[in-house]
């Protein structure tokens, strides 16, 4: 008969008892359970003698102290270990099944993308095919305006956009007069914002007797330009930046400026609103009044 491995073996098993069983109840259930399965009461049975074996062994060594004590270490450790990879199994089969699902999260991700440039594709394709009817009329107008010689589309963009009146200041002060011909901006300011909301007012630093003046609405300015004198020692003249009547105290018909200069002015006055072109307009008006 093979020599058995105890190791794997549950010897409490064979035996039918617990493991804190006494010697004395290990005999009893030997020769409990050797009655029935000895090979001479069970010639039929082929197993018979190979469980009569087992038995034999399991009673000679539990009632063995050092090998009882040896032998249930033994299968302490091996109870452990089963655990650990029982765990580990665990731990395995939640990793495989977290990995399939980000899998399936990335593919599913990868199909939405692979679906939407698709799509988009096809989108750019068709517009190729059909033509954009709305680009076809823009390109069939720019086309039009340059056989007509239009060459403000710009300009005219620009000018448009530009809504809000402003009028150019200017008085007698000499330079180095640090009373500025007697208006500073608080003055003028004061001056003017009675006949509407006054939205910029820019007096040139390095030149004495001239500023510029935005209003929020036309009627506004229009009035200032009309009926604001000023000082009665020093009076103001008003004109207009955008191409509108220049209305002075000195003359009593008005001129009108021209369009060109106008055109150029409107693009720079239109910038006035912002920061940092701020310092280029005053910049422009102090060349303007030093080639007047």
């Amino acid at each position: 008969m093979a020599s058995l491995d105890i190791n794997k073996l549950d010897l409490y098993a064979i035996l039918d008892v617990s493991e804190e069983a006494t010697e004395k109840e290990l005999v009893k259930a030997y020769r409990k359970r050797a009655l029935k399965c000895h090979p001479d009461k069970n010639p039929d049975d082929p197993n018979a003698a190979e469980l009569f074996h087992k038995l034999s062994k399991a009673l000679e060594l539990l009632t063995d102290p050092a090998a009882r004590a040896a032998y249930d270490k033994a299968q302490k450790a091996k109870k452990a270990a089963e655990k650990r990879h029982k765990e580990l199994d665990k731990k395995r089969q939640k990793l495989k099944e977290d990995l399939e699902l980000r899998e399936g999260e990335v593919f599913k991700q990868k199909e939405t993308e692979f679906t939407a440039t698709r799509n988009l594709a096809a989108e750019v394709e068709r517009l190729r095919k059909e033509g954009s009817r709305l680009l076809d009329e823009e390109q069939n107008l720019l086309k039009e305006q340059i056989k007509k010689g239009n060459e403000r589309i710009i300009i005219d963009d620009v000018a448009e956009e530009i809504k809000t009146p402003k009028l150019k200041i200017k008085w007698k002060a000499k330079k180095g007069d640090d009373s500025n011909g007697g208006y500073s901006y608080d003055v003028l300011y004061n001056l003017l914002h009675k006949y509407g909301d006054v939205l910029n007012l820019i007096i040139s630093r390095k030149r004495n007797g001239s500023g510029i003046v935005e209003f929020k609405d036309r009627n506004a300015a229009s009035m200032a330009a009309q009926f604001e004198k000023g000082l009665a020692e020093n009076p103001l003249t008003f004109i207009w930046l955008d191409g509108q009547v220049e209305a002075t105290t000195t003359t009593s018909q008005p001129t009108v400026v021209s369009s060109d200069d106008t055109d150029f002015e409107s693009i720079v006055l239109h910038k006035m609103r912002q920061a940092e072109e701020r310092k280029r307009l005053i910049e422009q008006m102090k060349e303007e009044d030093g080639n007047s």
